[in-house]
Order: C-alpha cells, then structure tokens, then sequence
C-alpha cells in the first residue's frame, strides 16, 4: 500500500473519501443501555472524527445530534434532556433530536438559523445505529443474523481501541494469526474449550487461503490439513465495510465484530456473540460479562477501557508466555489481537510491510474499500447497501481433499440461516 492509498483508508472526517464512503452505511454509535431512560443523562459520543451527543427523548426515541449549542458552542453534555429535547444550560437554546432549534428564549426569531447537526437513529441488536450521511440515500436497516434475534440469543459488548479502524478490522480478517497468537488460550478459554476443530488449528499453522468475492464482501477460506482424506476449512465473512464474521467452534455461540473509527487513531471494537436457535445460557452470559471469549474485562465499569491496556503493557506476563500458557504473554483473545495491533502505532506504516500469501484477503479487502472510496467520488453506488446482502453465515468443515469449498460454501451456506449451524 503506498501512501496515497493509505491516506484514503485510514482517513474518516467529514469531507475525506473513506469517511464520506463509511457515512452511507448505518453506523454503530453506542449500546442501547447507555442511555437507557427516556430524559435521562446524555452521553458524548464521537464518530467519523465527529463530537457528538447521544440521548434518549422523553418519546423514548435515541437521538444523536452536535455536542455543541450553535449560540456560543457550549457543550450540551452539561445541557437538560427534558420535553423531547436538550435546552443548553447556558443560555436556555433547545435543540430537539434532530438538531433541530425550537426555542431561543431570548429571540424566538432567530430559531430558523440556529440548527445544528442531527442524525437519525434506529435500535437494532441492544445498538443504536445512527446514519450520518445524505438524507436521499439512507439505505434499509442492517440484517445481520444478530441484529434480528430476540434480545436473550444475543450479548454485546464494545471496547476502546488505540489504533486506526483499518488495522484493527484487518486483525479480524486475518484468521492466519489464530494458530499462533491464541494457540495456548483456546485450550481454556469456556467459549472455544472442547471442540475438535482446535485440533486442526495448532496442528497446521500453514494456512492457505481461498478468497471468494460476494455481494455482502468476501467470503474467506482458511485450509488446514484435517484428517488423512480431508481438510479442515475455517470459512470466515468479511461484510462490507466493516463487519467480521467468526468460524464458529462446536456448539459454542457465533462470533462476531463491528470496527468503527472514533477518529483516525482510535476506534470502538465492537463483539457479539449469538446463538440462533436458542437463548444464551447463563454459564455463557456469565463468561461473556467475565470477559471471556472475545469479549473484555473492563477497567472501571462504565470505562469501556480494557484492564489489560497500553499504559500497563497489557498485564505482560513473561513467565507464562516462556511456560507456553500464552504465546504472546497476553492473556483474553481481544487483549492478544488489540495489543499486536497498537503496537503498530496509531497509524500502521503500510508502506513499510512486507505482506504474505495468508494476507491476500486483507489485500482484497483494501482494493475493494479503495475502489469504493474512489468511485463514490466519481458518482457511483458503493457496494452491498441493500442490507438482504448481510443474512450470511461463517461455518467450520471437514471435507473431502479433491472437493471445491467455494461451490460447498454456495450451497450451504446459501439463504442457511435458519439451518443449523455448521461448526466442528
């Protein structure tokens, strides 16, 4: 990647090509729980490189609008959520959920010219989804698996993450680093424990790869010698622009990511994990809020800033990494991948990496976010906005060595949703 190329990835503003590209999508903006009462505490939210301010109406509808009052650019986070609306401390403007202004006390005339940003919000999964982009081309809702479960099949949880959006959703990509990084976790860990598939996983850390172009993004199969007749396949989902779908393990619930950039240097990690046919049980809610699995422990409730961080080097144990009880030291799957990929620096040097042949989906996925950036530009449609494109599924299998995983994947994994999950 050179660094024109780079620049355009990375960049999410207003105004950048990415972050005009990422404004056409519904956009994960904060966790349904967080402003769970109506007229209750606002809470400051940031996206795209934008301050915002998201609150729940006394209607009951989640609201994201500017952070800031457009008479003197007081901050409404200290403003009153009252009567469908936040009136600024300051002066008394109230702006309703749309940023709207429908009262300047002071000159009720000067309403008209007094509005700030405002964009519209929906609930999906336990999140509020919020498109930032022109009014015209809002697309449908998302249809991820996840998002269209009953509350008590699904568990989400998001984090903070020092590094631009592009390297942490690469992390997610790369199911190659699986053999290695988290080799000794898996073993213990109670959302991965137990299964046959792990097995293949440390056996064969020489993964080749077959990646399959798709509507919805790229579809990515990881071959690992199975049996003596057959392969082991991990098929994992890329979801244009920036959801990841998890081979599943055995029985296990499903996994998943959203990658969503703050800014250009940080992002929030979003996790889910589901179970399609069934409620969550409470062993696996209880592992899940332990931040076990691919979820975190927290700092201090609330935080979203993991225990394990850059400012305590991740709790790096050597003993354990030299005893092989973790290859890197670290010890939770998310703390493994968000480490390796901050310590790249906020803004990885692409010019400067040397890729390999189990990096080609993440090549595939660059050429297709670049070429959707540059072409929306140019006035075209960017891809997989119609969301009936997201009701797919990962899967993990053995098949026989001289069979095709691509024309597999096109007849089982087609319209599977409501079929049992293939996993080992």
């Amino acid at each position: 990647m050179n660094k024109e190329m780079s620049e355009t990835l990375t960049r999410v503003g207003p105004g950048t090509r990415m972050g005009n590209l990422l404004r056409r999508y519904w956009v994960p903006a904060l966790m349904s729980s967080e402003i769970a009462e109506p007229d209750g505490p606002q809470v400051r939210v940031k996206l795209l490189g934008e301050k915002l301010l998201a609150f729940r109406n006394s209607d009951g509808q989640a609201c994201l609008i500017s952070e800031f009052c457009s008479h003197r650019g007081v901050s409404l986070y200290f403003g009153r959520n009252e009567e469908n609306g936040i009136r600024c401390a300051y002066h008394g403007v109230k702006f309703d959920g749309m940023g709207h202004c429908v009262d300047v006390p002071s000159s009720p005339q000067a309403c008209a010219r007094m509005h700030i940003k405002g964009y519209p919000c929906i609930e999906r999964g336990g999140i509020v989804w919020t498109y930032m982009g022109p009014a015209n081309e809002q697309p449908a809702p998302p249809e991820l698996e996840w998002c269209t479960l009953p509350p008590e099949h699904v568990f989400v949880s998001k984090r903070l993450q020092y590094s631009n959006w592009l390297q942490a959703m690469e992390g997610g990509i790369d199911t190659a680093h699986v053999s290695y990084v988290h080799r000794y976790e898996v073993d213990t860990d109670p959302m991965h424990q137990g299964v046959k598939a792990l097995d293949y996983i440390k056996a064969d850390g020489n993964v080749v790869f077959e990646i399959e172009k798709q509507p919805f993004g790229l579809s990515l199969f990881g071959r690992r010698n199975g049996e003596p007749d057959s392969y082991y396949w991990r098929i994992t989902q890329w979801l244009f622009p920036w959801f990841t779908l998890i081979a599943p393990f055995g029985e296990h619930a499903l996994g998943g990511h959203v990658w969503v950039p703050i800014d250009d240097e940080n992002c929030w990690a979003w996790s889910i994990n589901w179970q399609p046919h069934r409620p969550l049980t409470q062993e696996e809610l209880d592992a899940m809020r332990a931040g076990q699995g691919i979820h975190v422990e927290y700092e201090a409730p609330g935080s979203f800033v993991p225990k394990a961080n850059r400012d305590n080097d991740y709790m790096i144990d050597r003993v354990a990494q030299q005893e092989k009880r973790s290859y890197s030291g670290v010890f939770g799957f998310s703390a493994q991948d968000y480490s390796l990929q901050e310590s790249m620096g906020p803004i990885q040097d692409h010019e400067a990496e040397q890729l390999l042949p189990t990096d080609k989906a993440i090549v595939m996925a660059r050429r297709m976010l670049q070429e959707a950036a540059l072409g929306l530009q140019e006035g075209h449609t960017p891809p997989a906005l119609d969301a009936s494109v997201q009701r797919v599924r990962p899967a993990g299998v053995l098949l026989p060595r001289e069979q095709d995983p691509v024309e597999w994947a096109r007849e089982q994994l087609a319209d599977s949703l409501d079929k049992p999950v293939i996993s080992l």
